[in-house]
């Protein structure tokens, strides 16, 4: 795996790119340098409230914080000019050879990704079909997409801005009926799939025995770290995901990857091309480098010590509180999204006097500000998004608040 401090210098000697950031000031050089102090501190001058995260990498929370690498990456690469199309090119090679796909692109986000690309399924390489998307009344480009109606759980709205339409179905006898002539896409929603009846290996058999492209959502399905190849192995033509969660690279940048011919057609509704649907689906250069190395930092990680370091976390926490007469603690690790250990702390209203909204407020009040997943009679929280000492700091909280709540 390559040094993701000799990353850019790497790509940068890729001839198509040539000099990638011109002569003058060679991209390696600024990586090399010191980080620097920023002059001002606009968080502190606006007000804003910092936290310590608990809950997750949820976009209300600014998903996750990005690794120095990325961050220096996205800083050296501001300096210099460079073509959009190129640097997508070459970090779309580099993704795809990481993910086992035929081809890839970064884009603003998994939602963009999936617009994209049905976008691509949709229009070919036709540039009068990109620029007719969403309009496909008195068009032959086709209209529908199939999906199961358990994973019909909004992001789907990805899909439907093309201008298609959700068929939703059961089983995988309604799945084969529902095909006709305007069947574009077979979509599949992982974070869903134990709601739904048809499973990935057949849903991916369906689309090749009709000839119909499928799609598979995994926006918040890393770790485990295997996903990122694991649907592209199984066959399916487009594979969606967010960067901004578990990779920690730039929280709106994401990837779309699969089978060459739809990147390529998808690429056609993407800046910097104008008069089309995703346009305003724009990608800086900077994030789309700073995608490139979070996602090789993130494939080389040592997922086994990480793993146990965020277990130990977990631990800290739940020790703390365990204790307390009335509370119960239960630490597991989502099967499907967010696959991180994790816990959830439960209690008897009779001997804890205490809300979930309230324990929220008081965390969130505190000082430092702690914020926490609320749940029907108690609350959840997950450890990975913890900076190192944090977890001693939630349990000291935590601990104090269910202290001075008991009856």
């Amino acid at each position: 795996m390559l040094s993701r401090r000799n990353l850019i210098k790497n790509l940068s000697a890729i001839p198509v790119l040539g000099g990638l950031f011109g002569g003058a000031l060679p991209l390696q050089s600024g990586l090399a340098a010191p980080a620097t102090t920023a002059s001002r501190n606009v968080l502190k001058e606006l007000g804003l409230r910092t936290f310590i995260n608990a809950a997750g990498t949820y976009t209300a929370m600014t998903g996750s914080l990005m690794e120095d690498d990325v961050v220096e990456t996205i800083q050296a690469s501001s300096k210099e000019f460079v073509m959009l199309d190129d640097v997508q090119t070459k970090v779309g090679e580099k993704i795809a050879a990481l993910t086992h796909a035929e081809s890839a692109v970064v884009t603003a986000g998994c939602f963009s990704a999936m617009t994209l690309g049905l976008a691509g399924v949709l229009t070919g390489m036709d540039q009068k079909k990109v620029e007719q998307l969403p309009h496909l009344e008195g068009t032959d480009m086709k209209s529908e997409v199939i999906a199961q109606k358990a994973h019909n759980i909004g992001y789907s709205h990805a899909l439907t801005n093309t201008g298609c339409t959700i068929i939703q179905v059961e089983t995988l006898e309604e799945a084969e009926k529902a095909i006709n002539s305007k069947t574009a896409l077979l979509w599949f929603l992982n974070i869903q799939s134990d709601k739904g009846q048809v499973q990935h290996q057949e849903w991916v058999a369906l689309g090749k025995k009709h000839n119909i492209p499928t799609m598979i959502d995994i926006a918040a399905d890393v770790p485990p770290v295997e996903n990122l190849w694991k649907f592209n192995d199984m066959g399916f033509d487009l594979v969606c995901v967010s960067g901004g969660k578990a990779m920690r690279g730039p929280q709106s940048a994401g990837i779309l990857m699969g089978k060459k011919q739809y990147i390529a057609a998808a690429r056609l509704s993407m800046p910097p091309r104008g008069s089309t649907i995703g346009r305003g689906m724009k990608v800086n250069k900077e994030e789309i480098l700073g995608m490139y190395v979070a996602l090789d930092k993130f494939v080389a990680l040592d997922h086994l010590k990480e793993w146990k370091m965020l277990e130990d976390r977990v631990t800290v926490i739940a020790n703390a509180v365990k204790g307390i007469k009335g509370v119960t603690v239960e630490t597991y690790a989502p099967a499907l999204g967010n696959h991180t250990p994790s816990m959830r702390v439960l209690w008897e209203p009779g001997k804890i006097n205490l809300t979930t909204k309230s324990l929220q407020e008081n965390l969130r009040n505190g000082n430092p500000s702690i914020e926490v997943v609320g749940e029907p009679n108690g609350i959840s929280m997950t450890a990975w998004m913890l900076k190192p000492g944090q977890d001693k700091i939630v349990a000291a909280r935590l601990k104090e608040e269910l202290t001075k709540a008991a009856v």
